[in-house]
């Protein structure tokens, strides 16, 4: 067993936490992570990280979507409840979700029985916010803040023993080393290393304001988030489907500003540390799949993991299990086993 290979292409959220969990399946593996984009460099990086899968999230059944969903909150849930919280970059928030004429925005049965708290706002608390609200929930979740969880996770990668390798891989045919079974973890570079006409960018564009009075949570209509997390909060948002564009946008800064300000005044005096693209990777429903290829004469083993659009680090543990039961299914008649 000593002398099972496995390469994990991908260094985000998913890519890292896939490598995790391979290593807790087969501790004696070597096992690389390959990537060419690092913590900073990731889009898991801008990500808010709010545990708040929305309706549209979808694996390639109702049961197995659930099963993700659940496998991912017990993930973080677990890291909150160690010593290790802080510096994972793992807390948990309460807050609410505000609409004004959309009452299936404040409803979601994947997560209303599985988070600690999930109710009906009252009337009181739909007054809160300046607006004419009418519908809203009030929850209690779990926030991952990747510009921790990242370094952490590759710390405890690298003790196990785990590669980190700096490449960039656009073609199976550039993997040199003969690895027994590969995970793709990749994200939006899927859509090209696999031809995967699916897979579809969906831009987001955010704030990282100081502002730590803001300790709550807030959602509003056409896409305004607040979300605190662990040295900044996050104003959001914009989903711009199958768009390329990693600059910051002067207008959605703008929109983002006003729409989250009006939400909550407060945050007019907040001072902005950052403003961060990132380009989801957007495919309905979500691949996590084995494949062989015949790749350069040989077949090559595959479980793809990745498409996770908004909800990567969201959902990345419960994928990640799953994508590391299929390559145990794959690996079954290994005699390295």
């Amino acid at each position: 067993m000593s002398d099972l290979n496995i390469g994990v292409l991908g260094a985000g959220v998913i890519g890292l936490t896939t490598a995790y969990e391979l290593k807790n399946k087969f501790r004696n593996a070597n096992i690389d992570v390959i990537s060419d984009r690092f913590n900073d460099k990731t889009t898991s990086h801008v990500a808010a990280g709010l545990f708040r899968p929305g309706t549209s999230f979808s694996g390639p059944t109702v049961e197995i979507t659930r099963q993700w969903i659940n496998d991912s909150y017990h993930y973080w849930d677990n890291i909150w409840n160690t010593p290790e919280a802080s510096t994972a970059g793992v807390t948990q928030v309460s807050g609410y979700i505000f609409t004004s004429q959309y009452p299936h925005m404040v409803k979601n049965e994947y997560i209303e029985k599985l988070l600690p708290i999930y109710r009906r706002a009252t009337e009181e608390e739909l007054k809160l916010c300046p607006g004419t609200w009418k519908y809203g929930c009030f929850f209690t979740t779990v926030l991952t803040q990747c510009s921790y969880y990242l370094p952490w996770i590759t710390s405890k990668l690298q003790r196990e023993g785990v590669h980190i390798i700096s490449q960039k891989i656009e073609s199976f045919s550039q993997i040199d080393k003969k690895y027994d079974i590969i995970l793709n973890c990749t994200g939006l570079g899927a859509k090209f290393l696999c031809n995967d006409n699916k897979l579809v960018p969906m831009r987001g564009q955010v704030l990282k304001v100081k502002a730590p009075w803001i300790k709550t949570f807030f959602y509003g209509d056409y896409d305004t988030y607040i979300i605190p997390g662990i040295d900044c909060v996050t104003l959001g948002g914009c989903r711009q489907y199958d768009s390329y564009n990693l600059e910051v946008n002067k207008y959605d800064r703008l929109s983002i500003k006003e729409r989250c300000e009006s939400l909550v005044p407060s945050l007019r005096g907040a001072e902005l540390i950052a403003e961060r693209v990132g380009l989801r990777p957007h495919r309905d429903v979500v691949r996590v799949e084995k494949e062989i290829q015949v790749i350069n004469g040989r077949k090559l083993k595959i479980v793809h993991n990745y498409g996770h659009g908004g909800y990567g680090v969201t959902t990345a543990p419960g994928t990640s299990l799953y994508a590391v039961q299929l390559a145990t299914e794959l690996l079954s008649g290994n005699s390295k086993l």
